[in-house]
């Protein structure tokens, strides 16, 4: 089919007013979000999102992993469905732009098409993932992971938050369980717009990222034993000392992740000590690392050489390790033919692009497993996400959902 016209334009004023009205659900403590997903903020959030899906004329499906799919028909009874979409839960101190941006930028696609009278040969699906953050229940990415066939829906609905509450029964306590079995739909394609995260876009004055790959990445938990035992009393030669040897295996895991460049990281952002008393040295540590690189060799090596380095360290300091995989995805190739669409519309729109690699883990990593996918980004301001002073401009956030209408037009097929 032939492009779609340079003049057609999403109405960035409506967009933007409706990241405003979702982001007053959840808010944070100094002007972001917290909807942890399955929370009373996310079924408030589900609640508004589905009012205004349905005001656009859309019908809605639910599948056992809560997973909210918005479809406007098509014209073709027989044509599968484009998929556009990404999540509206939150880290506990999230932003009011990652994922969300994403999800109200399909919706705002859809009313675009309304407001303009277009049709399209496929259905255009809008999609709101579960549980995309991981911040309440690891893994990230669960609900599209299980649709994707990587990951079980009894072990996602297994999954225990911090406080020992169960993902499939507070699924059921917010009144999200689906019908529908997960992975049963069928995607012509998927695409998510989606803030960068990082500060590239922004570096290089470029208002739109062209995906092309997705970094791989490994979610190890770490569980050190040590001997509770008064810090001021306890003679130095005789501590089991289960954060000393945290702080050891984080200072080894910064060396694997410098020894591995380019394009390795790795770190820790979450860990818990018990009993976490200002005067006790901890009996137990739990804490996970995060190894990324968008080379699967590379991957593999980092893992391998923080299973072999860190039960060393343990040893050494006489405390108790164990070591387990949270969270899992392979390196990821979206697929070149949307790449080369979402290029081609930012050229005609006259946005200035460049192609970028995504440091974070998306729906869309576990999309591209059982369809072409591919993804657009936005800049943030000083590359700050999953933190409350996450900003993005109306301009930035208008003109990647401009790309991604055309992107979708051009999928779904404009029909007359």
């Amino acid at each position: 089919m032939t492009a779609p016209t340079d003049n057609l334009r999403i109405n960035g004023e409506r967009l933007w007013d409706s990241l405003m009205e979702m982001a007053k659900i959840g808010p944070g403590v100094r002007g972001g979000n917290n909807r942890q997903t399955l929370t009373d903020a996310d079924a408030e959030g589900r609640k508004l999102f589905q009012s205004w899906c349905e005001a656009a004329g859309l019908s809605m499906g639910v599948d056992q992993m809560g997973t909210m799919f918005m479809t406007r028909p098509g014209t073709d009874p027989d044509a599968l469905p484009v998929y556009v979409g990404s999540h509206l839960d939150t880290q506990p101190t999230g932003g009011k732009y990652d994922g969300v941006l994403g999800v109200l930028s399909a919706l705002e696609v859809v009313r675009s098409l309304n407001d303009l009278g277009i049709q399209t040969k496929h259905p255009i699906v809008v999609t709101n993932w579960t549980n995309e953050e991981g911040a309440r229940f690891s893994p990230a990415m669960l609900a599209s992971g299980v649709f994707a066939g990587e990951i079980p829906l009894d072990y996602a609905y297994g999954r225990k938050d911090p406080e020992g509450k169960i993902f499939g029964e507070e699924l059921q306590r917010i009144g999200w369980v689906g019908e529908e079995t997960v992975g049963a739909r069928k995607m012509h394609a998927y695409l998510e717009y989606h803030i960068e995260q990082g500060p590239i876009l922004e570096a290089h004055d470029k208002p739109i990222g062209v995906v092309t790959h997705g970094q791989g990445l490994w979610w190890l938990e770490v569980t050190l034993t040590g001997k509770e035992a008064h810090t001021g009393s306890t003679p130095m030669n005789m501590r089991v000392n289960a954060g000393l040897a945290m702080a050891r295996i984080l200072e080894m895991v910064q060396k694997v992740a410098m020894d591995s460049q380019p394009g390795c990281v790795g770190g820790v952002g979450q860990m818990f000590f018990s009993p976490n008393s200002r005067n006790v040295l901890p009996g137990k540590v739990v804490f996970t690392i995060d190894i990324r690189s968008p080379e699967l060799a590379k991957l593999t090596a980092m893992r391998a050489r923080i299973e072999e380095e860190a039960p060393k360290i343990a040893e050494a300091l006489g405390v108790g390790f164990a070591i387990e995989p949270v969270g899992h995805f392979d390196p990821v190739t979206f697929d070149p033919i949307l790449v080369g669409r979402v290029r081609a519309a930012a050229e005609r729109l006259g946005y200035g692009h460049m192609d970028i690699i995504s440091g974070a883990g998306h729906d869309a990593c576990w999309a591209a497993r059982v369809a072409p996918t591919t993804m657009i980004m936005c800049p943030c301001v000083d590359g700050l996400s999953h933190n409350e002073d996450e900003t993005i401009t109306p301009e930035w956030a208008t003109a990647g959902a401009d790309v991604l209408l055309h992107a979708v037009l051009e999928t779904a097929e404009i029909v007359g």
